[in-house]
This record gives C-alpha cells, sequence and structure tokens, in this order.
C-alpha cells in the first residue's frame, strides 16, 4: 500500500486549509446567471459527548507584543506553608490561577511561577485582555475543596440517563479546610497508586456520615467547582482517613493529590502590579515584519525555483504545504504567537529548505554517475537523512533547552523565549516531515511515472 493515495491526500489537504482560513471569507461568484454569495469561517468542531460536549475552535491567538492585553503579578505568602510543601502549594496556585481565567473566557493565559530570593510571585498575562477587575477577584479567591453527595429527590432517582456527576448537587459540608494531608501512596495488593486522605477531627467526623449514608454510591470531591474525583463508598469510615483509589498512574495520583492539598493548604496571593499592555509593537512595525517575513520567503521560492528548476518547484510546493500544516497545528493546540514565536517559525523555514538543498544536491550527484532517476532518488534520500537528522536533532536540543519544559532554575523561563522555542520545535519537526515524505512524493509522482530525465 502506497503512503498516500491521491483521495486521502486531497481530504488532508482540505481540512488543513480549512483550518487555516482566516475569519469570514466571502465566496461570490455566477453559475448559469445565478449569484451564489456565501461565507466560509475556520474549522469549528462542537460535538456533544454524553452530558458534556466537545469543543474546539481553530484561530490564531496572539500575543501581548502583537495584540497588547493585561499583565498581573501576585506575590504569595508563605510564612505558613512548610518547606516540604512549598513547590506544591506554588504549583498548585499556578494550575488554579489558569484554571480559572480559563474557564471565564480569558484567551490562552500564561501563568509562571517567578522566585526572587525568597519571594515568590506569580505573573499572569492575560492577552486580549483589557478589563481585568473581575479576572483580578478570581484570581485572589482562596481555592474551594468541597464535598458534594446526591440530592435524595424523586427527580434525582429518575434521572439514571444523566451523568452521575451531574447528579452530585447537594453539599455535605465537609471542604478543604477539614483536610490535614493528602498523599500518593500504594495499593498493598495490587501496588496501583493510589491517594491517601487524613481529616481533622471534625473533618473525620462529618467523613464517616457521609460515608455512612452514602454506601454504595458516588461522593464527589469538586475543586473550584470542577469534579477531581467521584469515587463510590464502599463502606463507613470513622478513622478520618480515606483512599481514592481507581486506574491512576503516578503521575495522574500526584496531581489529584496537589489539587487537594491546594484546598487544604491555601496559599494566600497578594496583587502587587497591575498593568494594560497596548502591543509593543504597533500595527505599523507589525505589517513591516509581516512584509520582510514575506519578502524573504518569497526570494527563497524564487532562487530555489532559478537555480534547481523543476526540483525548485517542487521544492516550493513542499514548503508551501509545510506552512499550511505548521499554521494548523499552531491553531490546534493552540500556540500564542508572539514575534519571537514567528521568528521561530521563520527560522525553521530555512531548515526545510536547507534539508531539500541536501536532497537535490545527493539527487544531482547520483545523477552526474549515470544513475537512472529511480535509483539516484532512493539513494539520494538515503544518503541526504543522516545529515539532515543530525543538523535537525541540534537544532531541537538547543529548543528544547531554551523551551526548558522542567521549569530548571538555571533555564530561561520566560514566556517569549519560549513561545521562540515552541514554534522552532513545532516547525522543525514539520519540516522533517514535508522535506522527506511530502517531497519524496512530489519527485516520484513527477519524475517515475513517465521515467523522464531532467
Amino acid at each position: 500500500m502506497k503512503l498516500f493515495k491521491p483521495i486521502t491526500a486531497l481530504i488532508l489537504l482540505i481540512l488543513i486549509i480549512w483550518i487555516d482560513l482566516p475569519e469570514n471569507v466571502q465566496v461570490r461568484f455566477n453559475v448559469g446567471g445565478k449569484k451564489v454569495n456565501f461565507t466560509i469561517n475556520p474549522l469549528v468542531v462542537d460535538v456533544p459527548m454524553g452530558g458534556g460536549r466537545i469543543f474546539r475552535e481553530f484561530k490564531t491567538h496572539l500575543g501581548l507584543d502583537l495584540q497588547g492585553g493585561s499583565h498581573l503579578v501576585f506575590q504569595a505568602d508563605t510564612n505558613k506553608v512548610k518547606p516540604a510543601d512549598l513547590q506544591d502549594a506554588l504549583n498548585a496556585s499556578r494550575d488554579i490561577i489558569e484554571k480559572r481565567v480559563n474557564f471565564f473566557g480569558l484567551s490562552e493565559p500564561t501563568v509562571q511561577t517567578v522566585k526572587s530570593g525568597n519571594i515568590y510571585r506569580i505573573s499572569v498575562d492575560l492577552p486580549g485582555i483589557g478589563n481585568t477587575s473581575q479576572a483580578i477577584q478570581l484570581i485572589g479567591q482562596t481555592a474551594q475543596l468541597v464535598f458534594k453527595e446526591e440530592e435524595a429527590t424523586d427527580s434525582a432517582a429518575i434521572a439514571t440517563d444523566s451523568s452521575f456527576l451531574l447528579r452530585l448537587k447537594k453539599d455535605t459540608g465537609l471542604k478543604g479546610t477539614h483536610i490535614k494531608k493528602a498523599k500518593v501512596d500504594f495499593n498493598t495488593q495490587n501496588g496501583q497508586p493510589q491517594v491517601g486522605i487524613e481529616f481533622t477531627t471534625e473533618g473525620a467526623k462529618l467523613f464517616e456520615e457521609i460515608t455512612g449514608r452514602n454506601i454504595g454510591k458516588p461522593v464527589g470531591i469538586f475543586l473550584d467547582n470542577f469534579p477531581i474525583s467521584a469515587p463510590v463508598v464502599q463502606q463507613r469510615i470513622p478513622d478520618g482517613n480515606a483512599v481514592i483509589s481507581g486506574s491512576f498512574t503516578v503521575d495522574q495520583a500526584k496531581q489529584l493529590a496537589v489539587s487537594i492539598n491546594s484546598g487544604a493548604l491555601p496559599l494566600p496571593i497578594s496583587l502587587v502590579e497591575q498593568r494594560n499592555i497596548g502591543p509593543t509593537l504597533g500595527q505599523a512595525e507589525v505589517k513591516k515584519s509581516l512584509y520582510a517575513g514575506i519578502l524573504g520567503l518569497a526570494m527563497v521560492l524564487v532562487f530555489m525555483i532559478g537555480y534547481y528548476g523543476r526540483f525548485g518547484i517542487i521544492a516550493s510546493i513542499a514548503l508551501l504545504i509545510y506552512g499550511l500544516i505548521s499554521l494548523a497545528i499552531f491553531r490546534g493546540i493552540p500556540i500564542v504567537l508572539t514575534l519571537p514565536g514567528v521568528a521561530g517559525f521563520i527560522l525553521s523555514i530555512g531548515m526545510a529548505v536547507d534539508s531539500n538543498i541536501l536532497i537535490f544536491e545527493r539527487i544531482k550527484e547520483e545523477l552526474r554517475k549515470g544513475k537512472d532517476m529511480e535509483v539516484a532518488i532512493r539513494l539520494g534520500f538515503g544518503r541526504a537523512i543522516d545529515a539532515i537528522k543530525d543538523a535537525n536533532i541540534t537544532t531541537l536540543t538547543v529548543a528544547f533547552i531554551l523551551f526548558n519544559p522542567l521549569n530548571w532554575e538555571f533555564f530561561p523561563q520566560f514566556g517569549l523565549v519560549r513561545g521562540f522555542a515552541a514554534t522552532l520545535i513545532i516547525g522543525v519537526l514539520t519540516s522533517l516531515f514535508t522535506g522527506i515524505v511530502i517531497t519524496q512524493q512530489l519527485l516520484r509522482l513527477v519524475y517515475l511515472r513517465g521515467k523522464k530525465k531532467i
């Protein structure tokens, strides 16, 4: 079976172009004297799923330097937090803040912890947001961890088709303040990770009453109104200790424990800085940067076509496909594009062209040795792949260090640097695919069907 069948490739190309479309594309034409006028928008996925839905809107997200927004800095009060719990509390606070501002529709916030000496702060960048009063109020709240049970009503008993999470509405009175500690441990029988909870004296009494009246029923654990677990009660628990078990990985169990601890160990934060930021570059500078990128790409295409002829045309087509795929990935993840991010993308274009040049030169060497086109293409790709692989691995290594996914303090932790690294990583990986797979398929399609010579 061939790697790409024409129908499959065409469907994928149409899907990618649909994702990449700008908003409100007007299509107007005449057919048989009749006017056709309709609007095409980028792809939106909205699929009902059980009691909820899967929703994904594909659009370009711009950073503070391109569209402006707000910058907030909160200082964390760590005086009452044990050193062993400090990092977990900071990470939980950061995650809760990001969840809150996303829940209220703020576009792709950048939330990160910043340490300066013994002072811990959480910075929040909200691209496209001018009025931040509601966001500040939400962010400043202490995390609310609550336990809920089913309402003992006829309507709740009859609604068997609805999700059981929707039926967990009754507040039990048990909250995060009743928890001493949540930690990850392992089931002694099967070795599976689970989360152990230790309640305070008052919490233990409440928990005993709750488990006693809910045997065989689920009790929901909600953090900021988001369900994080709904274990089914197996028996009355009088000793103030509980276990949440399930099909957890170690990381999932740890994340659940951190979420619970964020309610049990709230980290007070206070707003110390607030700024409304206009686009750093300004509309004129953004247009200049765009024109420079287009001009640079056009010059690359002219050089490739002028120097390599039909090979260059194939490389140009592959490069355009590369651009479409990269933009679709940026919108799908989504990636917040800043000017450094755009620079990373443009740099990856150079990597894509470099791969094509290596491949074409190897093919030309084989042709000069008297090999036919089919053998030259096969040998040329085989000999170029090692150089392409080594060059891209070194680039990806540097980009990984700049992105710093593990938040090492001795590496950069700034959003703009990470934006550059993220687009560079995506661009390099995409260029590997288009430079090797797409270019090879186009060469075979053009030259090997008719066994033509160049």
